[in-house]
């Protein structure tokens, strides 16, 4: 299991973080999605078959780009 925590500067509210948590907890493999309007940070931990990639890639197309 690996946990990330990537910074997305684009949180700004409630909805941002319902949005990022509801979409990227969809992802096969993710475990736990915690995003945080306050620091604009989201914490992901995820198995096979996602990856880093995969969630990066979602985070962009969903307008939350992660900036690491």
């Amino acid at each position: 299991m690996t946990t990330v925590t990537y910074t997305i500067p684009n949180i700004s509210c409630g909805h941002c973080v319902h949005t990022i948590q509801s979409e990227v907890s969809e992802l096969a493999g993710v475990q736990n999605v915690a995003a945080s309007a306050e620091n604009k940070q989201a914490v992901i931990t995820f198995d096979a078959p996602a990856t880093e990639e995969q969630i990066k890639a979602l985070l962009k197309e969903i307008n939350y780009p992660a900036v690491n």
